[in-house]
């Protein structure tokens, strides 16, 4: 079966390419046999966890070249999950088995006593996939399917497109380091009170509120302008940084459905604004046309790029070549809620969830902001200083807590 296009452009993008979603929970830990047990009734069935790439780059496809097998696919973790999270996120699951692992974390922290910890390869599963799989785990499970074609999305123009072709192929920045030709990658998860974001989406006061994603992509901005200063003195180039926005392209009638069904709209961060509220406003206005262009990928570039690429492997370098450069976008940021207010594994209650977003191109930092019930908590994976990641994901935990003390008290 040959891959998909955004399958492809992931295999081929240059970076590690592991993302994970781990469930922290609360009780007794359960034998790792009786997890193995749980994922065979589960998953065993859905063709797309026993697929390797098979073939050279360039002509790849998915193959299964043996049955579903859990005692290569589900171990206890060495450590606890801060360690399996910094452990995997530069290192590439191995060839000759699927390429996910599913861990039994004993020491979870975060308020839990053991977690499940899911890692994959990006090529394989996206991050939607990874929620989908893990709460087909529960013990109400939502259902699974195989990766099918998008239910198609209005249609866009070809103006649209080349808009948003424009947009995508602008100059940018990657984040400054101070060893030029040299980055270190490092992991950093924090926790986000649940007052602190409900009084932080209160921002801004004279507006409709909002969401998790923009709360996350203007604070962001703010942790750049706190760590970094104004983008203009980074290299003296009056060239914004952008961040790379992840849309899940699933309608009603696939929800679930498992594989890369996503694109990623490049948006410019406002970090020389003044102001985490003036921020938070500029990228509300920024984020607002992010479905529409969404739209435009799902109904005219990704066709357009499929139709392309049956004339050889060299029209997927050519898709991939602009996104293999930091300059393209210098973050990358993720907003994930479970669905639901309660679920349960074998009896233990769910406590939250934390994530892991992909590695990306030197001088970049990845982050995830991970919703589970009235808890949330931050990843951030930098592939830049030493310790960036833990340096921006405290300065992201300070911008949201700016926005909640001078937000408008809620009228009860």
């Amino acid at each position: 079966m040959r891959l998909s296009c955004a399958d492809e452009m992931l295999l081929l993008n240059g970076c590690p390419g592991v993302i994970g979603l781990a469930v922290v929970l609360s009780g007794e830990r359960p034998d790792v046999d009786r997890v193995r047990a749980r994922v065979v009734e589960r998953w065993a069935g859905l063709e797309r966890m026993s697929r390797v790439v098979a073939g050279r780059r360039g002509r790849a496809r998915w193959a299964v070249p043996a049955p579903f097998d859990p005692l290569a696919q589900v171990a206890v973790a060495r450590g606890g999950l801060d360690e399996l999270w910094a452990r995997s996120v530069d290192r590439p699951l191995g060839d000759g088995v699927p390429p996910w692992r599913l861990f039994l974390v004993p020491d979870a922290a975060y308020g839990g006593d053991f977690a499940l910890a899911l890692v994959a390869q990006h090529a394989l599963l996206d991050g939607r996939s990874l929620a989908t799989l893990m709460r087909s785990l529960m013990d109400e499970p939502a259902s699974a399917r195989e990766s099918r074609p998008p239910v198609p999305l209005p249609r866009s123009g070809v103006r649209a497109a080349g808009r948003e072709l424009r947009v995508m192929s602008a100059p940018g920045q990657a984040l400054p380091t101070r060893e030029p030709g040299r980055t270190y990658a490092s992991v950093a998860v924090r926790e986000l009170g649940a007052h602190t974001v409900r009084s932080a989406r209160r921002q801004p006061a004279e507006g409709r509120g909002a969401t998790l994603n923009e709360l996350l992509v203007g604070a962001v901005a703010g942790a750049l302008r706190d760590r970094y200063g104004p983008v203009r003195r980074w290299r003296g180039r009056e060239v914004p940084a952008y961040t790379a926005v992840p849309c899940d392209l699933r309608t009603r009638r696939n929800p679930a459905e498992l594989g890369n069904t996503l694109t990623v709209v490049r948006v410019p961060l406002p970090v020389d604004v003044d102001g985490p509220v003036a921020r938070l406003r500029a990228c509300q206005d920024a984020l607002a046309g992010v479905p529409e262009r969404a739209a435009v990928h799902a109904t005219v570039l990704f066709p357009a790029a499929e139709a392309a690429r049956r004339t050889g492997p060299w029209v997927t370098r050519l898709l991939t070549s602009r996104g293999r450069h930091s300059c393209f976008a210098a973050t990358a940021t993720t907003a994930m809620k479970w669905p639901g207010s309660v679920s349960t594994f074998q009896g233990c209650r769910l406590v939250r969830t934390v994530g892991l977003p992909p590695l990306q191109h030197p001088g970049t930092v990845s982050f995830a902001l991970a919703q589970a019930g009235d808890t949330f908590t931050l990843t951030a994976v930098g592939n830049a200083d030493p310790d960036d990641a833990g340096r921006l994901a405290d300065a992201v935990v300070t911008e949201f807590e700016t926005w909640a003390r001078t937000a408008t008290p809620s009228v009860l």
